[in-house]
């Protein structure tokens, strides 16, 4: 059993202001693993002080000196990549197979914003006008459960490269992973106060970071309706916003696609992380033409993501984090039976043998409607839903009909068709035949997907002001 009873605040473990005390469950057995002592607002508070002490100093930072730290915090990462990769398992249910490459991206992300940041010029000169990009001041970094490492380092390492010191909220469903983390960036040498982190609730750490006018910037990882809250509470200080929100990402299968290939990609899009991802391809959109076939191809398919220990390397679906986000993911499913959709593969309840935790079925529905329930809202969870289009236009125009715009996936053999398909979507990434990445390319959404971006200098940019001064 282990007890977290600190934060990391001006460079140092200090013992918790607040007294809640929170369990952390196993989710492959809902056993108690840890106990974490909750940051109050006081603890917040202390935090952003020694944010704003040490901006005074960083924020005048060279590029020469951000590269520098950038450098030193992957090299601390990169020594604990098996143990947070291990946290990830134990604490969230992730599968090892997505942990460690989840884990890796985030170690990555300190390389990829010192690449991008040396390829970035900071001052622009004409005539008797000098532009600089300056940082915007003291950032608070609010992080989602479902990839903790990667969003904190992801956020950190575009704060610093434009020389933004930084208070953290986690979410409290990854203390383990958090302690894990900090222990490995505080071997880092890092100047003090320019990393501080509190772990607590949205309503009291998040909430005074979203109000504390010393706070200049807040970029959010998670739900819609948290994001309108920051919005709406950070308008009173004119905070600046990234917002990474949800997403209910379509694949287009196009009819020419090879369904030897195309089936298991769309699987395994939509069950990346077991579903519990803003990115999961959660809506197939397949032609009517191929619709029996493409039923035959998942049900073949399906044996390549098995319910199991996350810890096993064959296992394709874990848990879901919580009993709360297993009960929300059962609810979408009974409300699929009964608006009409057919279940293919999967449904309620617990999979055999796995009644002890927070396991679901894998679950494909069939003979779904756009209009339906689990078509347009975020599940976070492993359920698929396939739809059927009459024409290449008209699953454009499905894949559009979405309040959501994150993430897209175009499945065919036609190359140069499948990117004029692409270019037609709504959505800040779309992905061809395979869940391809690039570190410098932007991440965020449209519509209720979010404001802003990140990764790359498009990172960066959402933590720099441009100041003009004129002779």
């Amino acid at each position: 059993m282990q007890t977290i009873t600190k934060h990391y605040i001006n460079g140092t473990f200090v013992e918790s202001h607040g007294s809640e005390v929170m369990d952390v469950i196993k989710p492959t057995n809902r056993q108690v693993i840890a106990r974490v002592t909750m940051a109050d607002e006081q603890d917040t508070r202390d935090a952003i002080t020694a944010a704003k002490s040490a901006f005074a100093s960083f924020g005048r930072s060279t590029k020469e000196d951000r590269i520098k730290i950038l450098r030193r915090l992957h090299q601390a990462a990169s020594a604990r990549v098996d143990e947070l990769t291990a946290a990830m398992v134990d604490e969230y249910g992730g599968v090892i197979r997505f942990a460690g490459l989840i884990v890796q991206t985030g170690v990555n992300a300190f390389q990829a914003a010192e690449k991008a940041l040396q390829e970035m010029p900071l001052t622009r000169t004409w005539d008797k006008t000098t532009v600089t990009l300056e940082p915007v001041g003291v950032a608070g970094l609010i992080t989602a459960w479902n990839a903790n490492a990667l969003f904190i380092c992801l956020k950190l390492a575009s704060a610093v490269a434009a020389g933004c010191t930084v208070v953290i909220k986690p979410s409290e469903l990854s203390s383990l992973q958090t302690q894990a983390l900090i222990e490995a960036l505080h071997q880092a040498n890092l100047p003090k106060g320019l990393l501080n982190v509190v772990t607590g609730r949205g309503n009291v750490v998040g909430a005074e970071l979203v109000r504390n006018p010393d706070v200049a910037k807040i970029s959010f990882t998670g739900s819609v309706g948290v994001g309108k809250s920051i919005m709406r509470d950070g308008a009173e200080t004119l905070k600046r916003v990234t917002l990474e929100l949800g997403g209910k990402s379509p694949t287009i299968l196009l009819d020419d696609a090879n369904l030897d290939e195309a089936i298991p990609s769309a699987l395994i899009m939509a069950f990346l992380n077991s579903g519990q991802a803003c990115a999961a391809g959660s809506c197939l959109l397949v032609p009517k033409t191929r619709l029996d076939q493409i039923k035959r191809a998942i049900l073949g398919a399906m044996s390549a993501f098995p319910v199991g220990d996350p810890a096993d390397p064959k296992t394709g679906v874990g848990p879901m984090v919580s009993q709360k986000q297993y009960e929300q993911v059962q609810s979408y499913i009974r409300k699929g039976i009964a608006e009409g959709a057919e279940v293919l593969v999967g449904g309620e309840g617990h999979p055999e043998g796995f009644e002890g935790g927070y396991f679901v079925k894998p679950t494909v529905f069939v003979n779904v409607k756009n209009d339906m329930t689990i078509a347009q809202q975020e599940i976070f969870g492993p359920v698929l839903s396939v739809i059927a289009y009459d024409s290449e236009e008209d699953a454009i125009k499905i894949a559009n009909d979405s309040e959501y715009g994150l993430h897209a996936a175009v499945l065919g053999t036609d190359l140069q068709r499948a990117r004029r398909v692409a270019s037609q979507i709504r959505s800040g990434r779309v992905v061809i035949n395979n869940m391809t990445d690039d570190p410098q390319a932007p991440w965020g959404g449209f519509k209720f997907s979010g404001i802003g971006r990140e990764y790359g200098r498009y990172g960066i940019d959402a933590f720099l002001e441009p100041r003009a001064i004129l002779a």
